[in-house]
């Protein structure tokens, strides 16, 4: 008679709860919250100071510097798409569509950072 193992988890992606980093999961123990422990302990600070105060614990609190460089990554992802969009119109050819789709890509990963 076979033995039969635990089906074992496929390695998943996930993000980073403050930072955003992608995090590559292992086949074994629950599933990570934080890419590090400085992440973490980020958070656990967001977390203790807006305990006890009107602010939302899941809200997100922003320094105008860190919200001026989110609307420069965003803008800079549109400004990607836009040019997508205008090769498509002037039938570019394959390796330019590529490319561009590339650094659309990576503009999105670096978007998706929003601390």
């Amino acid at each position: 008679m076979e033995q039969e193992t635990a089906p074992r988890r496929n390695r998943a992606r996930n993000s980073c709860a403050w930072c955003g980093r992608e995090i590559v999961e292992s086949d074994i123990g629950r599933r990570r919250k934080y890419c590090k422990q400085s992440c973490r302990q980020r958070a656990y600070e967001q977390r203790s100071l807006v305990a006890g105060s009107s602010i939302p614990a899941d809200a997100v609190v922003l320094s105008a510097g860190e919200a001026d460089d989110l609307i420069e990554r965003l803008f800079r992802l549109r400004c990607a798409a836009e040019d997508i969009a205008t090769a498509v119109d002037e039938n570019a050819g394959k390796n330019e569509l590529a490319s561009l789709g590339a650094e659309l890509v990576a503009l999105a990963k670096e978007a998706e950072r929003w601390r």
